[in-house]
C-alpha cells in the first residue's frame, strides 16, 4: 500500500498554470467552473491586463493530478475566448510572488528584526513604536521561510498575491 501512495504523491504535484484570454465578463467564471467540476482547488490566482488592454493575463496555482490538470488545461484551449493556456510544471520559467508582512516588533528588537529583513532581501514600508510592515518579493519558497521565520516575532497581517509566472528568452508565457 505505501508504493500506491508513494506514487500517487510523486504525480500530485503544484502546477502553475498561465492563460491569456479576452479581456471579457465572465471570463473568472467560465474559467474556475472547469477546475470546480473536476474537483480541484485554485490555490492562487492572479488576474491583470496584459499589454494589450482587449487581454488578461491570469496565472491559476492548482495541486493536483498530472493528468487530470493535463485534461483541464486542454479544456481550457478549447474556450472560445482563451487565446493561450499551459502548464508551466516543467516549463523553463521564471516564478515569483509579492507579500506584505506586519509583525510586532518591540522596540527593543527592532534593530535585530530589520537585520533579519535585509538578510532576506525584502525592503521595510513602514516601522511604528511596536510593529514594521515588509515588503517581499521572491520565489514561494523564499515567502514561506520568511513567514516561518517571523512567526517567532508575532506575525498581525499577512497578504501574498500568489505565483505569477513568464517563460524565459522569448519564448512567449
Amino acid at each position: 500500500m505505501s508504493s500506491i501512495n508513494s506514487t500517487t504523491m510523486t504525480r500530485e504535484k503544484i502546477h502553475t498554470i498561465s492563460l491569456l484570454v479576452s479581456n471579457k465578463s465572465g471570463m473568472l467564471v467560465r474559467i474556475s467552473t472547469l477546475f470546480s467540476r473536476r474537483g480541484f482547488n485554485i490555490e492562487s490566482l492572479v488576474v491583470s491586463p496584459a499589454l494589450d488592454g482587449r487581454f488578461s493575463r491570469m496565472t491559476i496555482t492548482a495541486h493536483g493530478d498530472l493528468d487530470t490538470l493535463d485534461q483541464i488545461v486542454k479544456q481550457l484551449n478549447k474556450l472560445v475566448d482563451v487565446l493561450h493556456a499551459s502548464d508551466h510544471i516543467q516549463d523553463n520559467c521564471i516564478e515569483k510572488e509579492f507579500a506584505l508582512i506586519k509583525i510586532r516588533v518591540p522596540q527593543a528588537q527592532q534593530t535585530q528584526a530589520l537585520t533579519a529583513i535585509q538578510h532576506f532581501k525584502a525592503q521595510t514600508v513602514d516601522i511604528a513604536a511596536d510593529c514594521i510592515v515588509i515588503q517581499v518579493a521572491g520565489n514561494t519558497e523564499k515567502i514561506d521561510s520568511m513567514v516561518e521565520f517571523f512567526n517567532e516575532y508575532g506575525i498581525l497581517e499577512l497578504i501574498r498575491t500568489g505565483k505569477i509566472v513568464m517563460a524565459r528568452g522569448t519564448e512567449d508565457t
